[in-house]
């Protein structure tokens, strides 16, 4: 199902285009498109919680968020993540969360599984606090643990997946969309499915998990409760024959990915995930100093990104997700270059926008702070 709260097409070009960017700069056309409503957008993406369904209790509950996304959501394959960002006391904070639903195409509803963990701001509200009509900010479905060869490929006879977890969540994503897709065992490759969770009560998509164990329908569904390792020798006889040459996704606690992968050497079949913030390198060697041209002051420039130095220096500038994917942070470069954190790419222009939380001077610069 599609946004019912979408920008007519035409008036989502003529709002996304580059005069109208510059116009509404430093900010971008959709800050001021959200203030009118939350759901329009002519190139940021935006989702509305429609539905909170609460898959497990306890010390770390799970729920699964129905969203309905922004006309500019571009769709996802299988087993893809989204950037997740949402207010928390007056500032945005930003997370990954897997992808559960089936693929989607652009527009369509789909859905995160989260997990709630005490040092996690986003999870924990996600999971605990989240009621249909909240709004979050995304970013385009990202990551490349997707099935790249349609389960009917007779390359083998065999898919492996292993997932520990609430890295059952990409995995469930491939499930779903095998069967959304009319997949047949029986005519196609064969899935076996290996589950570890710590208890029953822990076990995310139980129901579902037991019809689809339950149905006639070629998929193979071992659950693994309690303390228990992954042992390969145990993989060997579930699948019959050797894995190591079967198309193989992991995705789950980095102990279980870990002794997966030691399992499976240096095969190519194997595909794992990891959801780990973005590294951003300093420039140990920066040299120059750094003018912030609102406070009338300087810095010596210690190769960090701009919103590090600034607030190092006492400031406060505006930010969001910290990432580069918000644009919170977008300030004025007046003078310099600097270089993206994410991509390496360096830029002189005069009198630029910068997203300061992604960008390092490269020598002397001065930026509207």
């Amino acid at each position: 199902m599609t946004s019912t709260a979408a920008l007519p097409p035409l008036a989502q070009r003529v709002l996304g285009s580059r005069l109208l960017a510059s116009l509404t700069s430093p900010h971008g056309v959709d800050h001021y498109l959200r203030q009118i409503n939350p759901m329009w957008a002519a190139t940021d993406v935006r989702a509305r919680v429609v539905d909170v369904t609460r898959e497990t209790d306890g010390e770390h509950p799970v729920a699964t968020l129905t969203l309905e996304p922004t006309s500019t959501w571009r769709g996802h394959r299988s087993g893809q993540y989204v950037q997740v960002g949402l207010e928390v006391a007056g500032r945005r904070t930003t997370r990954c969360f897997s992808i559960s639903s089936a693929a989607s195409l652009p527009g369509e509803r789909f859905t995160i599984t989260v997990r709630a963990h005490e040092e996690g701001i986003v999870s924990t509200y996600l999971v605990r606090e989240a009621q249909p009509g909240l709004i979050l900010h995304l970013s385009q479905a990202e990551g490349a643990f997707t099935v790249h060869e349609s389960a009917a490929t007779p390359t083998n006879n065999h898919l492996v997946m292993i997932s520990g977890g609430s890295g059952i969540t990409p995995v469930m994503s491939h499930i779903r969309t095998f069967l959304r897709d009319g997949y047949d065992g029986h005519a196609q490759r064969k899935i076996t499915f290996v589950h570890y969770a710590r208890s029953p009560e822990d076990q995310i998509f139980a129901d579902e998990l037991r019809e689809i164990a339950a149905a006639d329908n070629g998929i193979t569904v071992h659950l693994r409760y309690g303390p228990h390792l992954f042992d390969a020798e145990e993989l060997r006889l579930m699948v019959g024959g050797d894995y190591t040459d079967m198309d193989t996704w992991v995705c789950g606690p980095a102990g279980l990915v870990e002794l997966v992968q030691e399992a499976y050497g240096d095969s190519p079949r194997l595909r794992v995930e990891f959801f780990k913030p973005p590294a951003f390198a300093k420039d140990d060697d920066a040299e120059g100093t750094l003018a912030f041209n609102l406070a009338g002051s300087t810095a010596s420039n210690d190769g960090s990104s701009i919103l590090e130095q600034a607030e190092a220096a006492g400031l406060t500038p505006e930010f969001g997700c910290r990432m580069g994917i918000c644009f919170s942070c977008t300030s004025r470069k007046t003078e310099g270059t600097v270089r993206n954190i994410l991509t390496g790419e360096t830029s002189s222009l005069p009198d630029e926008d910068v997203r300061i939380c992604v960008s390092a001077p490269v020598g002397s610069c001065a930026v509207d702070l």
